[in-house]
């Protein structure tokens, strides 16, 4: 049964091409998510694949949020589409929204 003040979390995982420009990026998103309720719950390296082959140096970022229209509002917003623009070509990106 799905309730209106469900959770939501954005997952990323990102592969860095070009350390530099994702410096940038990671300076102009500093504390963007938390104007719209969300709060790091994971960013780091993967230390350990156990299942698959990915690569080494991926890094795996978890933010959670009230909802998943903040959450929405956050990679909609200007700031973060801004910011965003500083870090193409420097890394790839897969973002996944859930809902929980």
């Amino acid at each position: 049964m799905w309730r209106l003040d469900m959770a939501a979390y954005l997952v990323a995982t990102v592969r860095i091409l070009d350390a530099a420009r994702y410096a940038e990026y990671s300076k102009a998103i500093a504390g963007l998510s938390e104007s719209f309720g969300g709060e790091a719950v994971v960013k780091g390296p993967v230390g350990q694949w156990l299942e698959g082959e990915g690569d080494p140096g991926e890094r795996v970022v978890v933010s959670r949020f009230p909802s998943a229209d903040a959450a929405r509002g956050y990679i909609g917003s200007p700031q973060y589409q801004a910011a965003r623009a500083l870090r193409d070509g420097a890394v790839q990106v897969e973002m996944r929204l859930i809902e929980a």
